[in-house]
């Protein structure tokens, strides 16, 4: 880790150069806790480290009662796996050598799951898996609703669970399916009765497989938009939740029972009337589905460049060129891949710096 970044530490987090990412540690810390507490006694919670890529926020999660770790590339996983955190879904399918070979080396250390939905995949990874001697968990990605990866029909998936159950390096754990076009939508009726709807196909699926004899230990889903209502349904036993830690700009009148952790400290870099210019824009915020928000709402954000965000600013907003703002990001996930750190920030102060270290393959150690 650069020296630059570790001078932070014991200073104000004003002190800290711009832009810079931080992280609110009573807030992650409650939120981390709010979701245990919600889901305690209902599914397990396997969180998403694709919304943190951090080993130490994995570590939290795992202790406060979460059953393992979910990522969306092999890359996540073997940072996870490396630095001891066992029990990994990757919940995308694993498709060609160079990623395979990172998914056997990974489960050579850690029980590991990965998604699938097809047969030549499968036979891929069962060839692998019997050449280094090591076994591999499969779901079998059901497509509830997303139109994206996952298997269409029962038939499919009856086909596909027979394929896996014969190859001993394989070993078919359950099913998942993320209800991944729910998760954002505004109005709680309407995504209750989708994440129903989702749900009840992803259960027809495990009762079709339960009874042809393949054995359906894992039903996996779940978003941070909808985890209580798919931990409701009875049949799910884990939900892959992961934004909740930190909330965004597009999250929180979703799930407003978790605060924001996570935002980026900019400087105003230019003022002209009611248009300010911050140094934050789309190479350090992210800012799918929404534009980001600035804390305290002295400024709306009106665009966004690569360096900049552009923002309206009344009046008698009082900021100036050098004061500093707080931007709550539009979306998390893709906000912290562009970093190298977070600032953790508590009572101010900058207590530690933690590494962002699960972004791709060239910070896996091969």
């Amino acid at each position: 880790m650069p020296e630059a970044y570790r001078t932070a530490i014991g200073r104000h987090f004003h002190e800290v150069a711009t832009p810079a990412l931080l992280l609110h540690y009573e807030v992650v810390s409650a939120n981390i806790a709010t979701m245990a507490d919600c889901l305690r006694g209902r599914a397990g919670l396997r969180p998403h480290a694709k919304s943190h890529k951090c080993v130490e926020i994995a570590r939290m999660q795992l202790e406060a009662g979460a059953i393992g770790m979910t990522t969306a590339t092999v890359w996540e996983a073997a940072v996870l796996a490396r630095s001891g955190v066992s029990d990994l879904l990757i919940a995308n399918e694993v498709v060609g050598e160079t990623k395979i070979q990172s998914l056997i080396r990974s489960a050579r250390t850690a029980p590991l799951t990965v998604a699938v939905d097809d047969a030549n995949n499968v036979e891929a990874l069962a060839a692998a898996s019997c050449q280094a001697g090591c076994t591999i968990g499969v779901l079998i990605d059901i497509d509830v609703g997303m139109g994206r990866c996952g298997v269409r029909t029962q038939e499919e998936a009856r086909n596909l669970a027979a394929q896996i159950t014969r190859h001993p390096g394989l070993q078919l754990r359950g099913i998942m399916g993320y209800e991944g076009h729910c998760v954002l939508e505004p109005d709680r009726e309407i995504r209750a009765r989708k994440a129903a709807q989702a749900m009840e196909q992803l259960l027809g699926f495990r009762e079709t497989l339960a009874s042809a004899g393949f054995p359906i230990e894992v039903v996996s889903a779940g978003g941070t938009g909808t985890f209580d209502l798919t931990a409701a349904v009875q049949g799910v036993t884990e939900i892959q939740a992961g934004s909740y830690v930190f909330n965004d700009a597009t999250r929180r009148a979703i799930v407003p029972d978790f605060a924001v952790g996570l935002t980026v400290l900019a400087t105003v870099v230019s003022r002209y009337g009611s248009t300010l210019v911050i140094d934050a824009g789309k190479k350090t915020v992210g800012v799918d589905f929404t534009l980001p928000r600035i804390v305290g709402g002295a400024a709306t954000v009106r665009g966004t460049a690569e360096e900049h965000m552009i923002c309206n600013a009344a009046a008698d907003c009082p900021l100036r060129v050098g004061d500093l703002v707080e931007v709550i990001p539009g979306y998390c996930p893709t906000t912290i891949n562009l970093h190298d750190v977070y600032h953790v920030v508590e009572k101010g102060v900058v207590r530690d710096i933690w590494p962002i270290v699960a972004r791709g393959r060239g910070q896996v150690e091969e």
